[in-house]
């Protein structure tokens, strides 16, 4: 490939997309380190993911040969090519346990998987409640988390990859937030949560209000060693797990808690959210309530009919499956771009076009050509 012509085009692109002047829609993918490490035909020094969160050495190198091998050869309507100047730094990577790990420590390492919290028994959430919030920035997960940051930070003075500074910039864990009630899930189990939820409705409004207490607190300790500053004009969160509830029930245990953050850390907005699962009819209050404008959604959301609800003004990304992306042939990988496109989606010029949610490890690269060419072919403004 041609990088720089490749990177002059996706310039225009995406200087076009923001000035409102789409004539394209732009295609990218979501990567996480798990690609890497789950691929073994990448992954060639058999790292476990225990290795890769607990040795920062090991996380360093994951994540510098991932966003290589994305950069070399992976075409999607961002910079490719080694880069010119940095590799953009890197950051402490806690995957998706660290707000259930930091609160209840319960974090297990399966065997070629990812690592998650396990949900507590009750008397353990008990007793997590009775001791309060700990320290964001000392304590369990997050304790660990901060060395790491410490270490990368003083790494990076003078770190190189493939003969490029990695970059300056090392980001600590926990400064965002995957939703009140997906932590909730996390801590006690879905099933549980949900049985709870009709058995004993206090107990699970006691739990969120701590958890987003917890959050609240422990994002502003983020920001303030950061020197950010909050509330910021618009801020972003997500909380996939509301998908388990009716709306009138997410209205009910949710959105105060979601209001609470959003108050905090937003000075009105526009906001977005990340929902990977199948949320439509949640979309609509998300937007009213909480002057939500650009949603990050997964493959179970009719994008043309979040388009027809939600109107042309909102920004939506998503949402190719990833199993088909991985597993699918390519003109299987068309037709499906294809009816994405045409679904209505385009509507107003404010989508992004990806998998929906995140790319599974051993997804080939003929298909991400696939996609990105179907792409490029029906995702054209006329």
């Amino acid at each position: 490939m041609d990088y720089e012509k490749h990177n002059e085009e996706v310039k225009k692109l995406w200087d076009a997309f923001n000035q409102g002047k789409p004539y394209r829609v732009p295609i990218v993918f979501n990567f996480n380190p798990r690609f890497y490490l789950l691929t073994p035909e990448l992954n060639k020094e058999g790292y476990t993911f225990e290795e890769y969160i607990k040795d920062p050495d090991v996380m360093f190198e994951v994540q510098l040969k991932l966003r290589k091998w994305i950069r070399l050869n992976v075409p999607q309507d961002m910079e490719m090519g080694y880069p010119r100047h940095n590799w953009g730094g890197v950051y402490v990577d806690l995957q998706n346990f660290y707000e259930a790990g930091w609160l209840g420590n319960n974090v297990i390492f399966p065997k070629n998987n990812v690592p998650y919290a396990a949900p507590l028994p009750r008397n353990k959430l008990e007793e997590m409640l009775e001791k309060g919030i700990p320290d964001p920035l000392k304590d369990n997960w997050m304790g660990f988390g901060m060395q790491i940051y410490q270490y990368f930070k003083e790494k990076l003075k003078e770190a190189e990859f493939e003969g490029i500074p990695v970059g300056e910039t090392a980001y600590p864990p926990g400064g965002g937030t995957d939703g009140p009630f997906t932590v909730a899930a996390a801590l006690m189990g879905a099933t549980e949560l949900c049985i709870t939820l009709y058995e004993q409705p206090d107990f699970v409004h006691r739990l969120l209000d701590f958890i987003t207490e917890a959050t609240i607190v422990r994002i502003k300790a983020i920001w303030d060693l950061m020197g950010w500053e909050y509330p910021a004009q618009s801020w972003g969160f997500a909380d996939d797990s509301i998908e388990l509830l009716s709306t009138p029930h997410y209205k009910e245990f949710v959105l105060p808690y979601h209001k609470r953050l959003v108050n905090t850390f937003s000075k009105g907005g526009p906001n977005s959210i990340h929902l990977c699962g199948k949320v439509q009819r949640h979309l609509k209050i998300l937007k009213t309530e909480l002057n939500i404008t650009s949603f990050d959604l997964g493959f179970p959301t009719d994008l043309g009919l979040a388009r027809r609800e939600l109107g042309p003004d909102v920004l939506l990304r998503g949402n190719l499956h990833p199993e088909l992306l991985r597993s699918g042939t390519p003109k299987e990988i068309e037709k499906e771009t294809k009816r994405i496109c045409q679904s209505g989606v385009m509507e107003g010029g404010k989508w992004i076009f990806c998998e929906g949610n995140n790319v599974s490890p051993q997804t080939p690269l003929r298909n991400f050509q696939a996609m990105y060419n179907a792409g490029k072919k029906y995702g054209v403004y006329l």
